[in-house]
């Protein structure tokens, strides 16, 4: 396809892995024994932040907190949509204290914040594709949180069930191309959602199981360039297919986790 994708600017919330590691297992992903270069950590977060700079998109920086390894995955701290922040109940205890500290970022900044009654993890499992919301359960987040999005968010929430646990939350099995377009795996899916998706997206660019667990759907994506993990070589290549431009950044310490690109990335709207 010769189709020229339009990018447009976008504004990301993220967090230095300072105090990044893998302290507990709370996805197939993590090992606790496994170390985590912290070094190699920080220099391939900073690759990511220049690289987002460098395609014109806006980035806001949270402080980290000493013992919450996992608060550099910004996106799981909440989902927003028109200015409005729906917040985050983490299902494991020991992310918990991390919606406390986004919660009062967002509140300083002047935003309406809700706390959900519901466990949920923000843009992890609830993906906003420009028209409605795009809500992943099954191993995370529950269906009680979709209709607390849909009620705080006021734009329709379309429920998927995941079924895979390497792929726990929606952004590691699915993500927005542009206003019209998603990529996604299948199999990563329940019958159903696979065909709910395939009524919503005829045209979807398809990945396979190598791409995903190369964490090649937890990408993100500007409308036009593909911020995608380098080990998703043969996704890009299709990605490129269809006039996407991919921007290769690894986040390979951060896959120790369960995380990458995405994860790393809270949009705020």
């Amino acid at each position: 396809m010769s189709e020229r994708r339009v990018a447009r600017s976008r504004r990301f919330l993220v967090c230095e892995p300072r105090h990044f590691a893998v302290q507990y297992a709370i996805n197939p992903w993590m090992h606790p024994d496994r170390p985590v270069d912290v070094d190699l950590a920080q220099d391939q977060w900073q690759a990511l932040i220049r690289a987002y700079r460098a395609h014109g998109h806006t980035v806001d920086t949270i402080e980290p907190v000493p013992g919450l390894p996992d608060m550099v995955f910004a996106a799981n701290a909440a989902c927003v949509v028109g200015g409005r922040v729906f917040g985050s109940l983490f299902h494991a205890p020991e992310r918990r204290p991390e919606s406390d500290q986004y919660d009062t970022w967002f509140k300083k900044a002047g935003y309406d914040v809700y706390r959900p009654e519901s466990v949920t993890e923000g843009e992890g499992d609830l993906v906003w594709t420009g028209r409605y919301v795009l809500a992943g359960t099954g191993f995370r987040t529950t269906r009680e949180a979709h209709r607390e999005a849909q009620e705080f968010l006021g734009h329709p929430v379309i429920g998927l069930t995941l079924v895979d646990p390497y792929f726990y939350h929606l952004d590691t099995a699915l993500f927005v191309l542009d206003d019209d377009n998603v990529c996604y795996f299948p199999e990563a899916f329940s019958p159903g959602s696979r065909e709910v998706l395939r009524r919503l997206y005829p045209d979807a660019v398809l990945a396979t199981r190598e791409d995903a667990l190369a964490f090649g759907l937890n990408s993100l994506s500007d409308g036009r360039h593909v911020f995608i993990a380098p080990e998703a070589e043969a996704l890009a290549g299709r990605l490129a297919g269809h006039g996407y431009v991919p921007v290769p950044v690894s986040l390979s310490e951060f896959h120790k986790a369960g995380g990458g690109i995405k994860c790393c990335t809270q949009e705020i709207r």
